[in-house]
């Protein structure tokens, strides 16, 4: 149930979002007395993996959500039974219809993260063929994936391995579907719900293990592997190549290789810039328990190389004192705004002159990498006929403070008195690309109001600015929900009801988050079919009632095989 749901859904994925010039009436300031929630001597706590809907750990981010993986004979039940009940010529001739009268928002559906093996090949193919037809039942658009490079060019430089993704994508394309493709430049593992461990390519880790400053690095000298350090984007440290070129060379080979699927079945491209595939900096890493949720993480800007840049910077504005080290005194990464003098909304570091500097300098450096990796994409898939997109994550904690402290440790200089999506959707507005934001799921009121978690808002602020820099806006939940309060709220606010949207503007597209053995649980299924016909029918001329009346008749069609798969699901 949503309301039973409220830590768990607050805690990992949604970016805080201050009140910004265009909201009048700015976040409200709730009165949180300063709480100490982890001393520096003990950033190991061990974060619980969440059992089920109500569990109290964070929200999961697309690398980070339960898979396919512990349930694998659960699911091929269920797809067994999909796949004789979704073959009826009856269902087919009303999905055929359903979809063509679909003119509403797209919804796409994240695939496994194991979706393909380390040896290359198609996991669990009989019942990855029986869901993705069972997709096609429910009116599904088409579905996301991640391409991962650690599997793709895992042993030697520029050998790629397209293995299981040609078989992957040729079944998506036998049952009509649409794929995003995600560029997966980060590796999967070590943090809560990840079913399977997906490290960088076997190279990659051995330059990073001869030269450790190609990992991001921390004021402690903790490294986060996660994804290469953005200092060394234009540096050839990659056997000859520089990480750019690795990304830029990866795209292209993709491009080569399926350039016969580009612009009908694959229609999107998602570049990945960061950890989880998101464009930040890897601040709130929740492996062996370095953060947990609502801390506001940690700036990671001491590899030897981003350092190297902030020297230049320094001595570039005449002030060759603030070149030599990041903030010393914005706390560790599970303090709160109010335990530390940088954060802290009275003569807190952030807004002094020096604050504004180095923000300026980290914030300018994040949206750097992103130009330089959007450039090479949009150059190679220019003429492929594909849209191109960059997820930028949800940090919705301490929202309702003054200096937003967890999304300025991440690389977004948000304030309660400078708007930080604004720059970011400028940058993706010069080349075309699409703005994915997450958390589209969430009630502020469901979220810890100690920690001013404002997610509603932080979705509004966004949606500002990007109708601000006409650029589209596309969602995702951010935690696996099945129930049609969540539902209401991603129809709610896939609407983008903010100021300055006077076309009547919609997400131009919606992820859901994620291909797993509850979806086809019967209640969850009959819901979320009912949530995809709605979602394709926004913004058509229907009333409501007949849109429901529609949804409801869908449902009804798809009921049998779902009834059947949870019979065998029991035996």
């Amino acid at each position: 149930m949503a309301l039973s749901m409220t830590h768990q859904i607050g805690a990992r994925s949604g970016t805080p979002v201050t009140a910004t010039e265009a909201s009048s009436s700015s976040v409200e300031s709730v009165s949180t007395s300063p709480m100490w929630k982890s001393p520096a001597a003990s950033l190991t706590c061990k974060i619980q993996k969440p059992e089920g809907m109500d569990g109290l750990s964070p929200p999961l981010s697309p690398c980070r959500s339960p898979g396919l993986g512990s349930s694998r004979a659960d699911l091929s039940m269920a797809c067994r039974a999909f796949a004789t009940e979704v073959e009826s010529p009856v269902l087919e001739h009303q999905v055929r219809g359903a979809r063509d009268k679909g003119t509403g928002v797209p919804v796409y559906v994240m695939m496994p993260l194991d979706s393909v093996t380390m040896n290359n090949s198609v996991n669990r193919k009989k019942a990855m063929n029986a869901s993705l037809q069972a997709l096609k039942s429910a009116g599904a658009e088409g579905v996301m994936m991640d391409v991962w490079w650690g599997l793709v060019e895992r042993e030697v430089p520029g050998a790629y391995n397209w293995g299981g993704y040609a078989e992957l994508l040729e079944m998506a394309k036998k049952h009509g579907l649409k794929v995003q493709a995600v560029m997966s430049f980060h590796r999967c593992g070590g943090n809560v719900g990840d079913s399977v461990t997906i490290p960088l390519p076997k190279w990659v880790v051995e330059e990073v293990e001869k030269d450790p400053d190609l990992a991001y690095t921390d004021q402690w000298g903790r490294k986060n592997c996660e994804y290469l350090s953005l200092g060394a984007d234009t540096l050839p440290v990659l056997k000859g190549r520089t990480p750019v070129q690795c990304y830029a060379d990866f795209m292209r080979a993709f491009r080569d290789n399926f350039k016969h699927l580009l612009g009908d079945t694959i229609v999107e491209i998602q570049v990945g810039m960061g950890p989880a595939g998101e464009l930040r900096y890897p601040s709130y890493p929740e492996s062996n328990g370095t953060w947990k949720f609502p801390g506001i993480g940690a700036f990671q800007c001491f590899d030897k190389y981003i350092l190297g840049g902030l020297k230049a910077a320094a001595e570039a504005a005449g002030k060759p004192e603030w070149g030599s080290t990041g903030p010393t005194d914005a706390g560790h990464y599970n303090n709160w705004p109010e335990d530390t003098p940088f954060f802290r909304k009275d003569g807190g570091g952030w807004n002094s002159t020096y604050g504004e500097f180095f923000l300026g300098w980290y914030s300018q450096m994040l949206l750097d990498h992103g130009e330089r990796i959007l450039t090479s994409a949009k150059s190679i898939f220019e003429e492929a006929g594909v849209k191109i997109s960059v997820k930028v994550a949800g940090i919705h904690w301490h929202y309702g403070t003054r200096s937003h402290a967890p999304e300025l440790t991440a690389g977004y200089y948000n304030t309660r008195f400078r708007d930080g999506y604004v720059p970011i959707a400028q940058m993706l507005a010069r080349h075309g690309a699409i703005f994915n934001f997450t958390c589209v799921e969430m009630h502020d009121h469901e979220q810890p109001q100690d920690a001013q978690c404002l997610p509603e808002k932080l979705v509004r602020q966004v949606a500002m600015a990007t109708q601000k820099t006409n650029v589209p806006l596309a969602g995702e939940n951010a935690l696996p929900r099945y129930d049609d309060y969540a539902h209401k709220q991603i129809l709610e606010a896939s609407s983008l009801k903010v100021e300055g949207n006077t076309e009547g503007n919609q997400m131009c597209a919606f992820t859901y988050l994620r291909m797993n053995p509850h979806l086809f649980q019967p209640d969850n299924w009959r819901r979320f079919v009912g949530f995809v016909k709605k979602m394709k029918e926004k913004g058509s001329h229907k009333c409501r009632e007949e849109v429901e009346r529609e949804a409801e008749h869908f449902v009804h069609v798809s009921t049998p095989s779902v009834q059947e798969a949870a019979v065998s699901l029991m035996h």
